[in-house]
């Protein structure tokens, strides 16, 4: 390994031999054979699916506050004075895959005047729930 430096008008520059270079792509062939192996398994591959789809759905959240923040024409740093938080906090929001808390989308959707709400996917999911609520009720 050998690094090297240059002055050119008292600015340093560092030149990297080839073998501290980072590679330009990171090879993922063999997390990609992995999770195709799991997915053969049903238990693993329906978790994984919903844990996807839970993933999703955050991100969607956050997809939708970000183009409200954007069209009310607030910058992260004025949206996190409105609601009283830290402005790296929001910075992380938008920028980075977090798991956000509830209480802040729902200020940040109350601030842009937005709401968040939960929408049933299927009417099979409410028939279970009842059938389920029907049986303790009688119980």
């Amino acid at each position: 390994m050998r690094c090297t430096y240059a002055t050119v008008q008292r600015v340093t520059y560092a030149t990297l031999s080839e073998e501290l270079r980072m590679p330009k792509r990171l090879d993922t062939s063999f997390h990609k054979r992995m999770i195709a192996g799991r997915m053969a398994d049903p238990e693993f591959r329906a978790e994984y699916e919903r844990t996807r789809r839970e993933i999703d759905q955050v991100d969607s959240v956050i997809r939708q506050l970000d183009e409200l923040r954007e069209a009310a024409g607030l910058s992260k740093a004025e949206l996190a004075r409105h609601i009283g938080r830290d402005p790296s906090s929001i910075r992380r929001l938008f920028t980075a895959e977090s798991n956000p808390e509830l209480l802040l989308v729902a200020s940040i959707a109350e601030d842009l005047g937005a709401e968040v709400r939960v929408v049933p996917r299927s009417s099979r999911r409410r028939r279970r729930s009842s059938a389920v609520a029907r049986r303790t009720s009688t119980a």
